[in-house]
């Protein structure tokens, strides 16, 4: 999977794909197909577990945490800094910082705070929607 793509998911991606009846469960379909590769950090987990458990249940979480890094195609990174680059809401650098650290092609995101990425210069982080990327991945 060397030259496979490498993307960070926001929450707002992941939780909405668990639900088979979702949408966006085209995402859990094409991560565990292997359509490419999901880079997360431990900061980003702890916040999937989270939010998982808010909305689903304590037993979802632990399982779709389990099921994700048991997945040839996650790769777990570790993150040695904090870039700053969302300054309305700085919880969202975890993302932006793992995309940096683990060299992601793109962060997926339909949260509005990600638009400022398109305005630094650099680091450069492409950021996409869901539905750009539901697009990108239909292309292949």
């Amino acid at each position: 999977m060397p030259n496979q793509l490498r993307v960070v998911l926001d929450t707002n991606i992941l939780v909405r794909a668990v639900s088979g009846r979702s949408l966006t469960s085209f995402v859990f379909e094409s991560l565990f197909n292997q359509a490419f590769t999901i880079c997360v950090s431990t900061d980003i987990l702890l916040e999937y577990e989270e939010k998982l458990t808010e909305i689903y249940d304590e037993e979802i979480a632990e399982l779709v945490i389990s099921t994700l890094l048991l997945l040839p195609n996650v790769q777990q990174t570790t993150v040695y800094f904090d870039m700053r680059l969302i300054v309305p809401d700085a919880d969202d650098d975890k993302f932006v910082n793992c995309a940096f650290s683990s060299k992601a092609d793109y962060l997926v995101s339909d949260d509005r705070h990600f638009r400022a990425l398109s305005t630094i210069p650099f680091p450069k982080i492409a950021c996409l929607t869901y539905e750009q990327f539901k697009q990108l991945l239909l292309e292949d």
